[in-house]
């Protein structure tokens, strides 16, 4: 399935569609995280919901361009393919509940937010515009991308273990926002 050869094609493409996604990410993670703390969207019906899988799509998007980047610094160890490739598919999986709870905020939030929830779809989108053209440049590499058949998903449970053991570890100022 995986010879020499293809590792030794330019993954900079990779690298780079792959650090557009997580960039978009990060603004859809600050944003939606930020509407827990403006008055009236503390509750936002669907944020929770949103975040429940905002959380491991972006985990699949962290490990994604990991394994991109050691590959492109030349290490050929073809379980780096393999993880990568599972990571772009799980994180697309993800994107489509994302999208569904997004659109469940939008319906929900307060007037004069509209401009505020557009802009989270826009990240969204060049989010997912981003994961998917990654797996398209891997498909044109040669590699086999195929749909998970989910036997190697991440376990849920270990993934918010981890995720609130790093948030225990940061404390974050208070700071107050304002929406106009």
């Amino acid at each position: 399935m995986y010879n020499y050869d293809r590792y030794r094609q330019s993954w900079a493409p990779v690298v780079e569609r792959l650090s557009y996604s997580l960039n978009a990410e990060q603004m859809v993670c600050s944003m939606t995280t930020q509407l827990f703390h403006f008055p009236g969207t503390q509750n936002l019906k669907g944020n929770a919901e949103l975040h429940h899988h905002l959380v491991p799509a972006s985990y699949h998007r962290i490990t994604a361009l990991g394994c991109a980047k050691r590959v492109h610094r030349g290490e050929t160890h073809q379980s780096i393919i393999k993880a990568l490739i599972d990571c772009v598919n799980n994180g697309l999986k993800e994107d489509k509940e994302v999208n569904r709870w997004l659109q469940v905020m939008k319906k929900n939030a307060p007037a004069g937010l509209e401009n505020f929830m557009n802009s989270i779809s826009t990240w969204q989108e060049q989010a997912e515009h981003s994961l998917a053209y990654t797996r398209e440049l891997l498909q044109e590499m040669g590699y086999e991308i195929g749909v998970d058949d989910g036997n190697r998903h991440i376990n849920r449970n270990l993934l918010a273990k981890l995720v609130g053991y790093f948030f225990k570890k940061i404390t974050y100022p208070r700071v107050m926002y304002s929406i106009r």
